[in-house]
């Protein structure tokens, strides 16, 4: 395989043995008909299924260009990127899932922005087709909600099909952070970006890998990430619920004092001890998952472990 091509193709496979050959097809017709000089890297995520069979049998044959790289485990999709970006040999970088929702069709378009000065392209997603509405919903709320806490501008609508430039691949392979989230990381460093709308097509095979537990997560590491927002939040809950702690107590001294009332209320006492006990546990938790991403950052851990390679 040659030093350098012009673009690499960075895919993270997971359990996608169903629709992998039918990705593969497709962006290879791609590359031919706009004939770019390619590398194609398929990351498998500690896949339990067949699907890094089905990569050996597609390296066999296309040996010139398709490299594969197998984790020792499931590792995440954030890892699974980071591991075939740091692989990548191109003058630039596609990012994309293998489950054809993000089309390879749009990647020469991606290509002409990039020649024209652009260091970033990405795709935004102008229609949703295949999702319930929930899923939309959620998704909706979580990039508005990223991009109104975070201290960056990170692009709503839009997931991990993008081009980096050398240059900014250079930037984020140097990062060493655990909880990552790669369109955050992008957005932070800056350079010159443009936005490709395309329709993100349904699933063709397979099932979807991010179960509302998953996506829990992902959103809680891109609002640690960056932005200190849900600490804020904790403190000034606990300012408010001080203060007026504070107004209570006057309250109950004036009472005891200038009045002939008793003061009554053991239910709603105990209402204010849990509330107030409920938020100070927040606020803890909160406390303990910027710390636990510290502690695993500071232990300086590989980011992941790779069994094997194919190349």
């Amino acid at each position: 395989m040659k030093d350098q091509v012009e673009i690499s193709i960075v895919s993270p496979v997971f359990n996608e043995e169903a629709g992998i050959d039918s990705f593969y097809r497709e962006l290879k017709r791609v590359c031919r008909s706009g004939e770019i000089d390619h590398e194609i890297i398929f990351v498998d995520d500690g896949s339990r299924d067949n699907s890094f069979l089905a990569l050996a049998r597609i390296r066999q044959e296309d040996p010139q260009a398709v490299r594969v790289i197998r984790l020792a485990r499931n590792f995440g999709h954030q890892l699974a990127i980071t591991a075939g970006i740091r692989a990548a040999r191109g003058k630039a970088v596609v990012v994309l899932d293998s489950d054809l929702q993000d089309p390879p069709a749009v990647i020469p378009e991606f290509i002409k922005r990039w020649r024209e000065g652009n260091e970033v392209v990405y795709g935004r997603r102008t229609e949703r087709k295949g999702e319930t509405w929930f899923k939309k919903w959620t998704a909706h709320v979580f990039y508005r909600l990223i991009r109104a806490a975070a201290k960056v501008d990170i692009a709503v609508d839009s997931g991990d099909f993008y081009l980096l430039d050398r240059k900014v691949v250079d930037i984020i392979n140097s990062m060493e952070e655990r909880h990552r989230f790669i369109r955050g990381l992008i957005a932070w460093m800056g350079f010159r970006r443009y936005a490709v709308g395309y329709v993100r097509q349904a699933r063709q095979a397979g099932q979807t890998k991010f179960s509302i537990w998953k996506m829990g997560n992902f959103a809680l590491d891109a609002v640690i990430s960056f932005s200190f927002a849900p600490l804020r939040v904790a403190s000034i809950a606990g300012a408010g619920i001080s203060f007026l702690a504070f107004l209570g107590i006057l309250a109950t001294i004036y009472i005891k004092l200038f009045t002939q009332l008793t003061v009554q209320g053991w239910s709603s006492l105990m209402i204010a001890i849990l509330f107030i006990g409920g938020i100070q546990l927040l606020a803890i938790g909160l406390i303990g998952e910027y710390v636990a991403r510290i502690g695993d950052d500071v232990k300086h851990r590989p980011l992941y472990t790779v069994q094997e390679t194919l190349e």
